[in-house]
């Protein structure tokens, strides 16, 4: 799996109407720490229910060990990544909506007062939701029966997905909804999330720049200890292995998609030693470039 060129993901949803999307993933074999999913961020809320294999997602900087058959809900806009735990084979659904599907109800005040306050982001379901209260078990099967119609696309889909999904936001409002207004307003977790984001984008375009732990620190007003210290909790990786990552993906691609040589190549990932380079890319491809090259 590659990284992109941008932290944000433009992900397009199919009809503007029914904003709604499924992707049905497969990554494997794996072997631990392997990426299942790249870190991204987008407005639109995504779910993920895990089918087989098992997986950690880091949510705004916060782990989240995912089994087979447990869900996860990551809230519009927050940043995430995923990585294998063991060397398995890991499916997972991703359906991606964004909240104006449901703009249909947007003057029912009973709406307004129990999902609403959920689509304009002024609560959070919390991320594993079973994990809270075990009632929400019971409503995975309104996401397994919206699945199914995505996957299948039958006359109408598009209703029964939006009634299934609207029913599913309905229950988890009415198991969280109270507890949640009683509860004091927490201060935000990650409060330098969008420096973050604007920094990683800059890694994952800029591949040929030399940044050190310390400027990299600066750009998002923390000191370097600090600065480690949330990298890693947000991307699971440390920042000297998120770039290396981030080049060696880049060169894969270099490698296969045109002639450059692979010190030319090199030199555009950032690495201006071959060897150190070979050495890099056999350490995190499994493999020497001009290996890759003839694969």
């Amino acid at each position: 799996m590659t990284y992109p060129r941008e932290l944000w993901e433009n992900t397009r949803l199919e009809h503007k109407s029914y904003p709604i999307q499924l992707f049905q993933n497969h990554c494997g074999p794996t072997k631990p720490n392997d990426c299942i999913l790249y870190l991204h961020w987008h407005e639109h809320f995504e779910i993920i229910f895990m089918r087989q294999g098992s997986g950690v997602f880091h949510i705004d900087s916060r782990p989240y060990i995912v089994k087979a058959g447990e869900v996860i809900i990551i809230p519009g806009g927050g940043l995430h990544v995923g990585y294998a735990l063991r060397y398995e084979e890991v499916y997972y659904d991703c359906i991606v909506l964004n909240a104006s599907l449901f703009n249909d109800w947007v003057h029912d005040p009973v709406h307004a007062k129990f999902v609403a306050p959920y689509l304009e982001g002024r609560l959070r379901f919390p991320v594993k939701p079973a994990e809270q209260d075990e009632t929400c078990f019971n409503y995975f099967s309104l996401l397994d029966e919206a699945i199914a119609e995505l996957a299948a696309k039958p006359p109408a889909y598009q209703l029964v997905v939006k009634s299934k999904l609207y029913a599913f936001f309905t229950l988890m409002s009415r198991t969280f909804l109270n507890h949640q207004l009683a509860a004091k307003p927490a201060e935000p977790y990650f409060i330098n999330r969008d420096r973050f984001k604007l920094l990683i984008q800059r890694i994952e375009s800029q591949f040929s720049e030399k940044m050190s732990i310390e400027q990299a620190a600066k750009h998002v007003s923390l000191n370097p200890y600090h600065f480690c210290k949330m990298f890693k909790k947000l991307t699971g990786r440390t920042f000297v292995e998120y770039v290396n990552v981030c080049r060696m993906n880049e060169a894969e691609r270099l490698l296969r998609e045109n002639d450059d040589t692979i010190s030319e190549i090199a030199v555009k990932v950032g690495c201006d030693n071959p060897n150190y380079f070979t050495k890099l890319y056999k350490q995190y491809k499994g493999m020497t470039p001009s290996q890759a090259r003839r694969t």
